[in-house]
């Protein structure tokens, strides 16, 4: 079990790099994820074929492993829209209520009620509560992160069901390919409404697109669905709200953020760093009682 929370804990920490990625790239967001999502998919059909990881499965569960990877694709969107509209400081920290959705969602698709998820999931709510008053301007960004947080809380739930049946490196494959052409049939009604100058990324956007799909997507993603092997989907994104410690020390050292966020953000913040504290706590006690 030491192990499994190591893993969960790398994957956490490359999950801090993710903020930082939408923020240098210059693409909009919608362009971002697609680069994203393909060359993320060309490096686990890669990956498969060197690890001769076995492929034959039905096209029916193809589809269904891909349509799970258009709620991640989808997540991703919103989640730098709201980098975009708002800074790296805001959009990580709005993740954080991923384990708020986590708890509704998964209180009415698995029909289980766990009281002390919606406990903690209300603390998070509230440091989100805190955060969203701190400033006006940021609000957008805000409501951009939350939408992005209740499709990532759909992705984790679905992908719960999917890493007990299926390699995990395969699952993301299929998954990053769904991505890939889903959003690649949305991306002209997109631009339609979000034009851009140009389709193609430059060399620095590339170099870094390919930096976040290598490291922060199939590497992430991997580590992400081993974890969710052994650790209730719930905890493992409640232990993602960790994601903002790291975020938030990358832009206050290399964005100056720090000088735009007050005594509310911080508040905020520590209601989402404690309810991170007493799942852990929890979940080590729940642990213990079940080796007794």
């Amino acid at each position: 079990m030491k192990k499994t929370y190591l893993v969960l804990h790398i994957a956490v920490v490359l999950a801090g790099f993710t903020g930082v990625f939408g923020k240098l790239i210059t693409l909009n967001e919608g362009l971002l994820v697609w680069y994203r999502v393909f060359f993320s998919a060309v490096f686990l059909f890669i990956i498969l074929k060197l690890f001769k990881i076995n492929t034959a499965i039905s096209r029916k569960k193809k589809f269904d492993i891909a349509r799970v990877g258009l709620f991640i694709t989808i997540h991703w969107v919103f989640f730098y829209a709201s980098i975009k509209y708002s800074n790296i400081s805001i959009g990580v920290v709005c993740y954080c209520l991923t384990s708020f959705f986590t708890a509704v969602f998964g209180a009415l698709i698995k029909q289980k009620f766990v009281a002390s998820e919606l406990l903690l999931s209300m603390l998070t709510l509230a440091g989100i509560g805190l955060i969203f008053h701190f400033d006006a301007s940021y609000q957008l960004g805000i409501v951009l992160g939350t939408i992005s947080s209740a499709f990532a809380a759909l992705y984790t739930i679905y992908n719960e069901r999917l890493v007990r049946h299926y390699d995990s490196k395969l699952i993301n494959y299929y998954q990053m390919l769904g991505g890939t052409i889903g959003l690649g049939l949305l991306l002209p009604i997109y631009l339609h409404y979000f034009p851009v100058a140009t389709l193609i990324p430059g060399l620095t956007d590339t170099f870094y697109l390919l930096l976040l799909s290598l490291f922060c997507t199939v590497g992430l993603y991997v580590l992400f669905a081993e974890s969710l092997r052994k650790i209730p989907a719930f905890t493992v994104n409640l232990s993602f709200n960790l994601e903002p410690i790291y975020a938030i020390v990358m832009a206050f050292l290399f964005f100056g953020e720090s000088k735009t966020v007050n005594t509310s953000f911080y508040a905020g913040l520590l209601l989402v760093m404690s309810s991170v504290a007493l799942q852990s706590f929890i979940s080590i006690r729940k642990v213990e009682a079940v080796r007794q």
